[in-house]
């Protein structure tokens, strides 16, 4: 049997990405074929052939640059995913960190879900990474708690936040924009408006003029398609 996995590894922690490959190796040792599309370091490592395409993206890619074990990969000029991998190219680490406005942002009480009635202080005007294994918390703290009340409180948003005491620090902020994991459209009619969903609210604004009643026009006769 054939496997083929696209990006699975996105999200996941390293420790979930240690199972991961690993029950990837199982079904590779009952005789099947894997194939993943990946970017992971540790899936390239594990991986018995690897692929590279290349060399660089859109009209600069469609090419097969190399074929073979991580270490022929390494070893191929041409091979931008090899230059990383040996560490003729890195990304930097920033030699000082930003120190941010000296506001903070603090959820209190937070226990939705399984967090279990945490405080949390976040420095704002600073790039703040929440981490943890796959079903810590994260999810729970950042999207069901913190973001939703900010939309509500902040844009006015119908949302619904998850069980927490208070938010402390909010009056330094005048708007959140949540960036989620939902596909971008790919349609030449795609715009910003349609990938944040205000374009509903247009289409409707535009449906609700008096030459719009006139001639019967619904939301949709405002649409692109």
């Amino acid at each position: 049997m054939l496997y083929i996995l696209d990006e699975p590894s996105i999200g996941l922690h390293q420790r979930d990405n240690e199972k991961l490959l690993a029950t990837l190796k199982r079904l590779r040792d009952l005789g099947n074929t894997v194939i993943v599309v990946e970017h992971d370091e540790d899936t390239m490592y594990a991986a018995d052939c690897i692929v590279d395409v290349g060399p660089g993206a859109g009209i600069h890619g469609g090419e097969i640059v190399c074929v073979g074990d991580v270490e022929k990969i390494k070893q191929c000029p041409n091979s931008i995913t090899g230059k990383y991998l040996s560490g003729e190219r890195k990304v930097p680490v920033p030699e000082k960190r930003r120190k941010g406005n000296g506001l903070f942002l603090e959820v209190r009480g937070a226990a939705e879900n399984n967090l279990k009635n945490i405080n949390v202080k976040i420095p704002l005007g600073e790039f703040v990474c929440v981490t943890g294994v796959s079903g810590s918390g994260k999810s729970s703290l950042v999207n069901e708690i913190l973001y939703k009340a900010l939309a509500r409180d902040l844009n006015r948003a119908k949302t619904i936040p998850g069980k927490h005491k208070e938010i402390r620090g909010m009056e330094n902020l005048d708007k959140v924009i949540a960036i989620d994991q939902s596909p971008i459209g790919r349609t030449p009619r795609s715009n910003p408006a349609t990938y944040t969903g205000v374009f509903t609210d247009i289409r409707m604004l535009y449906a609700a003029t008096t030459d719009a009643k006139m001639r019967g026009f619904t939301p949709s006769r405002f649409s692109f398609n």
